[in-house]
């Protein structure tokens, strides 16, 4: 059984894959829970890996994106094969605090300030930008980096670091731009 926020789908709002249909599997709960997070944290349902297949076998996407809270509080090898066997591109969107199941397709790994990462792999950072120091994150093992304005509330200032730092790609949140989930 794993804890569901909720199971939705929509377009990718943020990063690499922006624009791409997918199925989002919201896991309730987090170790971090970040000020800015827009997940419920306490909410959800218990859910058997049946019923998930079942819930994302109603969309036509073969991108499934793991979301959060935190996924990596919920998942498994065993769990991630079952997506592979249901035809998905399984992507993760992680704190990268926890060690992840090797076989996850695309990691996204949004760092938080102090915190120890547990990642060998991610295909791509995304940092959402507060005014923090950037530096620290440009050594990680990524091919790309992504630095997202906070809620979309300092578009102009993030604007400014990636003009500082083009390493970085600018991420908005279109799906809160465009007004869809």
């Amino acid at each position: 059984m794993r804890k569901i926020n909720e199971i939705f789908y929509s377009l990718q709002g943020e990063g690499y894959h922006t624009g791409t249909p997918a199925v989002f599997i919201r896991f309730s709960g987090c170790n971090l829970k970040c000020d800015f997070c827009d997940t419920r944290h306490e909410e959800g349902e218990m859910m058997t890996d049946e019923d998930i297949v079942n819930e994302i076998g109603k969309y036509p996407a073969v991108m499934v994106i793991l979301t959060g809270g935190e996924p990596s509080l919920w998942i498994d090898d065993a769990f991630i094969d079952l997506l592979h066997r249901a035809g998905k591109y399984v992507c993760i969107e992680t704190n990268g605090t926890k060690p992840l199941p090797v076989a996850i397709d695309w990691v996204t790994c949004s760092p938080k300030q102090g915190v120890n990462l547990a990642l060998n792999r991610m295909d791509e950072v995304k940092v959402v930008y507060e005014g923090q120091n950037i530096d620290v994150y440009e050594q990680l093992p990524a091919e790309h980096f992504f630095l997202q304005p906070c809620s979309c509330n300092n578009t102009a200032e993030t604007v400014d670091c990636v003009m500082r730092h083009p390493k970085w790609r600018l991420s908005l949140q279109t799906h809160k731009l465009i007004n869809i989930l």
